[in-house]
């Protein structure tokens, strides 16, 4: 008896140590890709960008303008990672017709772009992203659809009516078809125009022509059917929109041996399914915006696994929920989508429902928070006019930083989803997050925990100028060759970069504004075989979505007259008020700061060559002339210094000094001396001889041939808005016609700590209805919008 119980303590113990090393796997392989993931994520800071547009509909001539947020992907909270955002308007052939750099202060940034009067008719993108954000691609971006109308040219002819293309997807919850699995399948028809199609009925069958499920959209030509696959079936769906032919779609393969996953909401929690035949160990992993909520292990009993999820234990918004097999690799994933409270509320009203031309617009504007306490938040504003043509622009940043930034491709009405808590709407968000729900990085490699590579830099300072450096007899590029880029000017704008192995450089510019010439250039006295190219810094990535069709109907022609008219007026009576800017408040020191000392030519006689000027007037300097070529020897207390400084005519480096000498001294205003060696970026510099002509313009001097000198737009200086004021008799009676559209635009309204603020300005000559839209952000990442309205009579 003894005997028989030992054994069952033998084999019971047996039993207990292999659970226990079933379980210590287990959560060594949970363990292992937490920590994988954390570790990505450190490496892989995300950036979200919202534009408050003033409005979406243009004419030539007229002028957009935008305020830009950028914050972290995770908590939403204004970042100060990056300083410069770029924007472009594209056509759907990806040409771009404006282009922009905008800087930004403590996540927040504002510009403006000016319409060219030779646009074309048609519908384009407006796109925002950080140079950080092009390395996860342009499906996150920002990126909303405008439109621009040119009464002077003639709408493209109508093409001959043939039957329109639509475009049917299918998406396999968790991403696969499992014979014998009873699995969900998410839908979704686009028109031509890229939206959904309202309206189409549809049926899937086998190779036989068996009906196995019948289907037709929700919402937005979303929606979703159940049907169980069998092995080694095949599958099409046929789908019928009114008098159009039939759209015959595949469905994806059925696979006899995979995973499947089924996702049911319990209401307080969330049940996953996980089927597969082998059965084995699989692991369950969710985070929400890249921030891991749960990681959990289950056995497969009889080819099926159950995982119960807490759903408090998710984040707001989107989730991710993928499923590991033993081997730690992804089998199925899924998206889940947790309803977020509006945490900032924004109220504004005007003073009066109806106003007069000319009349004094007061908005009352107050932000709290969801208790009703004041909450101040950092808000852009904008009031325009609504009338066939210029509908309200219903683009807003709650919706875009919970919703479209998280999913690739375009997303018909995203309001919708936060203004409906109904089941029907709760029943579209999740079809959205079956038929649209993409991850932004690849697992394999997360896992692979090796440090992740970057093609682009986050510009955490200011503006990055690549460039390329190649050697032009050998065609490859060149490594560790240091070149100078310089802005010609009377202000020192002066960069070094040192090429890598594949002959990468980087500049690293500061407060560089406004258009101008840039030159760059190698020391040509030692290096003159090699070719640099200055590289756009604007993304050539672009999504596989394209615009709605332009189409402009009968019914707008007397609002686009009254449009056309109304722009026309205003850049004739007031074009010089929209042609001003603010000062961009530089500072005007070069790169070395202070200099030893400066030389204002004019307080001394002057000399007919610089060669005089140098010997007679600066102390820090000995001129010699050494194989027929003059040299500068750099004299401070300690004697000379090795080698030539380096010496530059207004900012642009010049290596012959011959070229030095033959500046005629009466076009030059001063020189600034730094005689100590000078460490600058890569660069050893033996002093620093800075001379700044008055023109700016270097003197005659000629460029190096071997120089590139190119036009360059730095970053967009800020155009200031332009909105008359009617404060007296005499203003309100003016007979200058004020025919403004857009009333009032100001990126930077900022409630106090009481959470109050009044914004006011004037109407104009333009009756109609006005609505005026708010968008904001506080500094707790919460973000809200909203509209108000009034009538001009």
């Amino acid at each position: 008896m003894r005997k028989n119980i030992g054994i069952i303590k033998i084999i019971a113990l047996s039993a207990l140590t292999v659970l226990l090393g079933q379980t210590l796997c287990r959560a060594q392989a949970l363990e292992q890709v937490k920590k994988s993931f954390n570790l990505y994520q450190q490496q892989t800071v995300q950036e979200k960008v919202f534009v408050h547009t003033d409005k979406s509909t243009y004419l030539p001539g007229e002028i957009i303008w935008f305020k830009v947020y950028v914050v972290d992907a995770s908590f939403h909270r204004l970042f100060n990672l990056s300083k410069v955002v770029y924007v472009d308007v594209v056509d759907n052939a990806h040409n771009a017709l404006l282009q922009a750099k905008i800087a930004i202060a403590d996540g927040t940034g504002s510009g403006s772009l000016y319409i060219p009067v030779s646009t074309s008719n048609g519908s384009y993108r407006f796109r925002a992203y950080t140079n950080w954000m092009k390395n996860f691609g342009p499906d996150y971006y920002f990126d909303k659809n405008i439109t621009i109308v040119n009464p002077l040219k003639s709408p493209e002819a109508a093409a001959k009516e043939i039957a329109p293309v639509y475009n049917a997807q299918f998406f396999p919850e968790g991403g696969n078809l499992v014979a014998g699995v009873n699995s969900r399948v998410a839908f979704k028809v686009t028109a031509p125009n890229g939206n959904g199609l309202a309206t189409y009925h549809g049926a899937v069958v086998d190779q036989h022509n068996d009906t196995v499920a019948r289907f037709e959209p929700l919402k937005f030509g979303i929606g979703s059917f159940v049907f169980t696959p069998v092995a080694n079936n095949t599958y099409k769906a046929v789908i019928k929109a009114g008098a159009n032919s039939p759209v015959i779609k595949e469905l994806p393969a059925v696979s006899n041996d995979g995973y499947a996953m089924q996702v049911k909401d319990n209401g307080q929690t969330l049940s996953v399914t996980v089927s597969h035949a082998n059965g084995g160990e699989v692991f369950l992993f969710a985070h929400t915006r890249q921030l891991v909520k749960v990681a959990e292990s289950a056995s497969l009993s009889s080819g099926v696994a159950v995982f119960n999820i807490d759903k408090s234990k998710l984040g707001e918004g989107v989730s991710h929920i993928t499923i590991f097999n033993s081997s730690r690799q992804p089998v199925c994933e899924r998206l889940y989508f947790k309803r977020p409270k509006q945490l900032l509320q924004i109220d504004a009203t005007a003073d009066q429902p109806q106003y007069g031309t000319r009349k004094k617009v007061s908005i009352n504007v107050s932000t709290k928070n969801v208790t009703g306490s004041s909450l101040p938040a950092n808000m852009s504003v904008t009031v325009y006019r609504v009338d066939s043509l210029q509908q309200i622009d219903d683009n807003e940043i709650f919706s875009s930083l919970w919703l479209r930034s998280d999913l690739r491709g375009s997303i018909q009405s995203a309001g919708y989803y936060f203004r409906n808590t109904n089941a029907e709407a709760d029943q579209a968000i999740d079809n959205l997050m079956l038929s649209q729900g993409w991850r932004r990085f690849q697992w394999t490699k997360v896992l692979s925990n090796s440090s992740t590579h970057f093609d682009y830099l986050p510009e955490y300072t200011d503006h990055l100028i690549n460039a390329k450096i190649t050697n032009t007899l050998t065609g490859q590029p060149a490594k560790d060759v240091i070149a100078y880029l310089s802005v010609p000017g009377k202000r020192v704008q002066l960069y070094a970069s040192k090429s890598d192995s594949l002959g990468h450089l980087v500049f690293n510019t500061k407060q560089m504004f406004g258009p101008g010439e840039v030159v760059a250039q190698t020391n040509t006295e030692k290096d003159s075989i090699y070719r640099i190219d200055v590289l756009s810094p604007f993304s050539e990535q672009y999504t596989a979505y394209a615009s709605p069709k332009f189409n402009l109907s009968i019914g707008v022609q007397k609002a686009l007259e009254e449009h056309s008219l109304a722009m026309q007026v205003q850049n004739i009576y007031a074009g010089t008020k929209i042609k001003r800017f603010y000062d961009a408040g530089v500072d005007s020191a070069g790169f070395y700061a202070t200099p030893y000392k400066t030389y204002l030519l004019d307080n001394y006689t002057r000399f007919t060559t610089m060669e005089e000027v140098l010997r007679e007037y600066v102390s820090q300097d000995n001129i010699v002339r050494s194989r027929g070529r003059y040299h500068i020897k750099v004299l401070n207390e300690k004697g000379f210094l090795d080698g030539d400084p380096i010496v530059l005519l207004d900012d642009v480096p010049v290596f012959n000094i011959d070229k030095v000498m033959a500046i005629d001294p009466l076009k030059v205003r001063k020189l600034e001396v730094v005689p100590y060696r000078y460490f600058y970026g890569p660069t050893v510099n033996e002093g620093i001889f800075s001379f700044t002509t008055y023109k700016g313009d270097l003197g005659g001097v000629e460029m190096d041939p071997h120089s590139v000198v190119l036009d360059y737009e730095g970053l967009q200086m800020k155009r200031v808005f332009y909105s008359p004021v009617y404060d007296t008799e005499k203003t309100g009676k003016s007979r200058v016609p004020d025919f403004r559209n857009l009333l009032f635009w100001s990126p930077d309204v900022d409630t106090d700590d009481s959470g109050t603020t009044i914004v006011s300005f004037y109407t104009s000559d333009q009756k109609g209805k006005y609505v005026g839209s708010i968008q904001g952000i506080a500094n707790n990442g919460a973000a809200a919008s909203q509209f108000f309205n009034f009538e001009v009579k």
